[in-house]
């Protein structure tokens, strides 16, 4: 007798050019929700073909070409969640495709590397005595990021000029050196509750060009994380607009000059879970998922 699947789920990712990044976790997480009685399929957010109807819940994993087309894909994003559950809510694609949702969690007194925008059409206003970071305000993987120090305003210049003419905003950050020495840490919430923590070291290397291709999880371990890490994530998490339901999140964690922890960026989008790194979080993760998709 065939086995009737107590879910359908969509594994949403993205098409690889040959050159783009590989879900490590996506075969793990499908053999798995299959092994539970689930169908799950792994599917393309930009693919016409789709029937996202026919799919109980539509969770978004590897969609990492989402930054060179955003408003592409929060219309998919909304379309989507009009026709089936999806997880995370597009609401919360919406405001998290944008990193100036940074400035919402520091109003809200969220502890934030501090951060400012800079426009196409605004002054160029750059640090002239610290090191600083300049990248897109929608961006994954390190794309069109870059380390400068107080010499280097002419380079810094010419990425902010590419990054306007492309009708970019920039973000810019002091370079928070704790980086190079205690790493930045990711701690991974799911189905509402903690699952792991790792940490990786410095992705910006100094004279690295900001057009070119980074690692973007450099000498990647387990982390166990410290009260304090945990409690600036939940604040982080509290303070989403609208407290939404989250199936998962990312918080990505640096230690500032205080050497508190601050939010580096919160990952609500296509966090990569690093299940591979965990595998005993896998059964939590499946879990969470069937339950969200019943």
């Amino acid at each position: 007798m065939a086995r009737i699947a107590t879910a359908r789920v969509a594994l949403v990712t993205y098409r690889p050019d040959g050159t783009g990044s590989v879900d490590r976790d996506l075969p793990v997480l499908k053999g798995a929700l299959d092994d539970a009685g689930a169908e799950a399929v792994v599917t393309h957010w930009d693919d016409p073909a789709v029937d996202w109807a026919a799919f109980d819940l539509a969770l978004i994993r590897s969609t990492w070409d989402y930054s060179w087309r955003v408003p592409e894909f929060v219309a998919w994003a909304e379309r989507c969640a009009g026709l089936t559950r999806l997880a995370n809510p597009a609401g919360v694609v919406r405001w998290n495709t944008d990193k100036r949702y940074l400035g919402d969690l520091a109003a809200a007194g969220v502890a934030v590397v501090p951060t400012r925008y800079l426009a196409p059409g605004d002054p160029v206003d750059l640090p002239d005595d610290h090191a600083y970071v300049v990248k897109p305000t929608a961006g994954a993987g390190a794309r069109l990021a870059a380390r400068y120090g107080p010499g280097e305003r002419k380079t810094a210049e010419r990425q902010l000029a590419r990054m306007h003419a492309e009708g970019l905003t920039a973000m810019v950050q002091p370079y928070v050196s704790s980086i190079d020495t205690a790493g930045e840490r990711a701690l991974m919430f799911f189905g509402g509750r903690f699952l792991h923590a790792s940490r990786k070291g410095a992705v910006l290397e100094p004279g690295t060009p900001y057009d070119a291709a980074k690692v973007a999880h450099p000498r990647l371990g387990r982390w166990e994380p410290t009260p304090a890490e945990l409690a600036v994530a939940q604040d982080a998490l509290a303070a989403v607009p609208g407290r939404p339901e989250l199936l998962y999140a990312r918080v990505d964690l640096v230690d500032g000059d205080d050497g508190e922890p601050q939010v580096m960026e919160l990952e609500l989008v296509e966090p990569n879970l690093f299940l591979w790194l965990h595998p005993d979080s896998l059964p939590v993760v499946t879990e969470a998922v069937l339950k969200a998709a019943r």
